[in-house]
């Protein structure tokens, strides 16, 4: 009650029976207790975004093609930060392994590939990067046999070794210790909170394709600015190089023939100036563009594992429960109109049977929702994300500009000396 021990007011209930003294054992006993950790839920995970960057980053090098007898081939280097060991593997490998993904992963999010044929193989490059890397980060993924084989086995079966791995673990339903309690640990209005979660997570969707398209846009414009500047050095170049003689008349009283010396050397300077505005083209690509990419890559497979969802467990389990119904009829059918034994007892055992199957349906229900509640959440942790692209823009304007901008300085300044300052400060040749 918050009274001191043995230390209750007159006519406090009980204070004239004797009340024996806490041994110094018990308190800390309820210390203990207290100290201990709630136990979280299996279906909480526990992740930030900075533990699941740090699970892995995979570098995807693009290795010179190799000429067969008739047909040529890319491979990549693939090499693992957290493994620590390089492996090279052809696009087909990279194939053979979503596809094996899919099946040991149905009920999770699992990035799409990009098609095999694609206009730019440095296109395909990236994209193959992208779907690595969100795999080995995965929690449930990064440390599964199937990814350890593909991102450390050296010989050349590797497409041999995954599916022999794969067979032998099945699917995650069949390995994974919450498959048949999935139940008891949703929540009761989960349909609703998924329905909600999802509808959030296809609105953020849509804004991320929307900052990509003008990110890329800025990207592109950045490289076509620095080619125009790099195209009118090199006219100014040509303007200073040529070599005509000024007419006699024009001679006495005109600079043309200073000033034209002088514009050769410019070129230079808009040279420079083209290359930084590539280099901030590059950043642009590489550091905002990529990162959006990223993150539209994990949403885009978010999208494509509701849909599994709906259309693969509910579809079947709908199915199964429509075959069920219809066995069912048949039983009561032969129940009324006297036939053979046997074909009633083969009905009977069907029957069981498909009541079996409706079980595993069921369970594989609940726990492709557990598993669609847990890779929302997956989806949440991968948000602050923003920040990180919102920073990286940000340091490429100000390092763009900064660099743009100091050898500006140094432009005008030459031509302050080349022509004097008040040749570039004249009046303006039109009316405002």
């Amino acid at each position: 009650y918050g009274i001191p021990y043995q230390q209750f007011p007159p006519g406090f209930p009980g204070a004239d029976r004797a009340f024996p003294k806490p041994q110094l054992g018990e308190f800390k006993d309820l210390q203990t207790l207290r100290m201990q950790p709630t136990q979280e839920s299996p279906l909480t995970v526990s992740q930030t975004l900075g533990k699941l960057l740090a699970r892995d980053t995979v570098q995807v090098e693009l290795i010179p093609e190799k000429k067969g007898l008739f047909l040529k081939h890319v491979e990549y280097q693939i090499t693992s930060q957290h493994f620590k060991i390089s492996v090279y593997r052809r696009y087909s490998d990279f194939d053979v392994f979503h596809e094996l993904l899919l099946q040991r992963f149905a009920y999770r999010m699992v990035p799409a590939l990009p098609p095999k044929r694609m206009d730019f193989i440095e296109g395909r490059r990236r994209a193959l990067g992208r779907f690595i890397n969100l795999v080995a980060r995965h929690p449930f993924f990064s440390e599964d046999e199937l990814v350890k084989t593909f991102l450390t086995f050296n010989g050349s079966d590797v497409q041999v070794k995954m599916r022999d791995a794969c067979k032998k673990m099945g699917d995650e339903f069949m390995t994974n210790t919450m498959a048949t309690l999935a139940k008891e640990y949703l929540p009761a209005d989960i349909q609703a909170q998924f329905s909600s979660s999802r509808e959030l997570i296809r609105n953020i969707h849509n804004s991320f394709h929307k900052l990509r398209d003008r990110a890329e846009k800025m990207a592109e414009r950045s490289k076509e600015n620095a080619t125009d500047l790099l195209m009118f050095g090199r006219e100014l170049s040509t303007l200073g190089s040529d070599g005509s003689p000024i007419p006699s008349l024009a001679s006495s009283q005109s600079t043309w023939g200073i000033l034209r010396q002088s514009l050769k050397g410019l070129s230079v300077e808009f040279a420079l100036l083209a290359d930084k505005g590539a280099q901030q083209g590059r950043r642009e690509e590489d550091d905002v563009v990529e990162k959006l990419n990223l993150f539209l890559d994990l949403l885009q497979s978010y999208r494509d594992l509701c849909e599994r969802h709906e259309k693969g467990v509910l579809h079947e389990h709908q199915r199964a429960l429509q075959k069920y119904g219809m066995m069912k009829r048949q039983m009561m059918s032969a129940t009324v109109q006297p036939k053979e034994q046997v074909s009633v007892e083969q009905l009977e055992s069907r029957i069981v049977q498909q009541e079996n199957a409706i079980q595993t349906m069921e369970l594989r229900n609940y726990f492709s929702l557990f598993c669609l509640h847990q890779e929302t959440q997956l989806i949440f942790t991968y948000l602050p994300i923003t920040s990180h692209i919102l920073g990286a823009f940000v340091n490429s304007q100000v390092q763009g500009h900064q660099e743009m901008g100091a050898v500006w300085n140094d432009l005008q300044q030459k031509l302050g000396c080349l022509f004097g300052v008040d040749e570039m400060q004249s009046p303006p040749l039109t009316a405002k």
